[in-house]
C-alpha cells in the first residue's frame, strides 16, 4: 500500500500545509487524476474539498496533466512543466509521469476549492522553530 505526503495550498491565505496519509485513505486516491476533486476526508479535513494539481513520484520525476495514464515516459519538451528552455525553439528530452495518481507516487499537490467550517491556520497550527 502506498503512502503520500499531502501538500495542501490554501489560496485565499497563501499558505502550503503538509499532511501525511496513510492506510485506507490512499486506496481511495488511486486512479484519481490531476484536477479532480477529491473529499477533504481523505486528509482528516472534513467539509473541505480539495482539487488534485500535481504530483511526484518516488524518484522524484513530476506528473504532467497532459499526459494520459500512471506510466512514466519521456517526451520531447519545448516548455511548460518539467522544462523551461533559455532560448526560443530549445527543445529537450525529459522523463515525466502520467497525470494519474498511482501507488508510486509519493508526494501530491491539492489546493482547497472549497473552504471548510474551520480554518487551515487553526487546524494545522504553525510550529515553534528551535
Amino acid at each position: 500500500m502506498a503512502d503520500f505526503k499531502a501538500v495542501i495550498n490554501d489560496p485565499k491565505t497563501g499558505q502550503s500545509y503538509q499532511v501525511d496519509v496513510t492506510g485506507p485513505q490512499t486506496s481511495a486516491l488511486v486512479g484519481k487524476k490531476i484536477g479532480e476533486v477529491v473529499d477533504g476526508i481523505y486528509f482528516k479535513l472534513p467539509g473541505y474539498k480539495l482539487e488534485i494539481t500535481g504530483g511526484s513520484d518516488k524518484d522524484g520525476f513530476m506528473m504532467r496533466r497532459d499526459l494520459p495514464g500512471q506510466q512514466r515516459t519521456s517526451l520531447l519538451l519545448a516548455g511548460g512543466k518539467g522544462f523551461h528552455p533559455e532560448r526560443k525553439g530549445t527543445r529537450k528530452r525529459k522523463t515525466v509521469r502520467g497525470n494519474t495518481v498511482s501507488p508510486s507516487t509519493v508526494q501530491l499537490n491539492l489546493k482547497v476549492s472549497a473552504p471548510g467550517p474551520t480554518p487551515l491556520s487553526e487546524i494545522f497550527p504553525k510550529k515553534e522553530s528551535k
